[in-house]
């Protein structure tokens, strides 16, 4: 078992949460607005408040992790990515400076390419990117040291049908590659009847 959650409480958003996720996993979360989705992935990546009950990696406290080190196990990604400094490459050297390791550049150029961007986008300034390009760079960012789970936090929302093959051919090579378990909230229709395995938050409950 990867992560294992167990009766995990947001007042006054999430009651009494317990799920169990394995390697290679894919979980699609669903539910109306407001009813907690977000605030559950927020909890896993230990970036809400208020949070009550446990959360293990790898039969592990959660609690027991270093932040940074837990951060880079179980990685966000948002709707709309925020990126950093002037470049693609800034938030792409990111990850590398974070774990204080040479930068690997044949790496950021294979994970370009994975998502149609040519190698010279490297030095596009990010206010010159489109929003599609915005969030492509910022799924980049999350995978160029894969973790051992990737939160997906409905990031296809307002992408066009191109794009949305763009990341989600990236995401589902990285789980093959790398074995990830991978919790995704969505609204989409097509990826709700594509779901492995379908998890609805509703009114701070998850039933399968």
């Amino acid at each position: 078992m990867l992560l294992e959650v167990k009766n995990l409480s947001v007042d006054p958003i999430l009651a009494g949460i317990n799920l169990t996720v394995n390697q290679d996993d894919w979980l699609t979360i669903t539910g109306p607005s407001g009813g907690g989705k977000s605030t559950l992935l927020r909890a896993l990546a230990r970036l809400q408040d208020g949070v009550r009950g446990q959360i293990d990696l790898a039969g592990k406290s959660a609690s027991d992790y270093d932040l940074s080190t837990y951060r880079q196990q179980v990685s966000y990604a948002v709707q709309s990515a925020s990126l950093f400094g002037h470049t693609v490459r800034n938030n792409l050297d990111l990850p590398f400076q974070v774990r204080q390791v040479p930068v690997n550049l044949d790496r950021q150029l294979e994970l370009l390419e994975k998502v149609d961007l040519p190698s010279d986008y490297l030095d596009k300034p990010i206010t010159d990117l489109s929003g599609g390009q915005r969030q492509r760079v910022g799924l980049l960012r999350n995978l160029v040291f894969p973790p051992q789970v990737l939160l997906l936090d409905e990031i296809t929302t307002g992408l066009d049908a191109q794009t949305k093959e763009v990341v989600w051919r990236l995401v589902k090579m990285s789980q093959t590659d790398h074995h990830l378990a991978i919790i995704s909230v969505t609204h989409d229709s097509q990826e709700i009847a594509a779901a492995n395995r379908l998890l609805t938050v509703k009114e701070g409950h998850l039933d399968d």
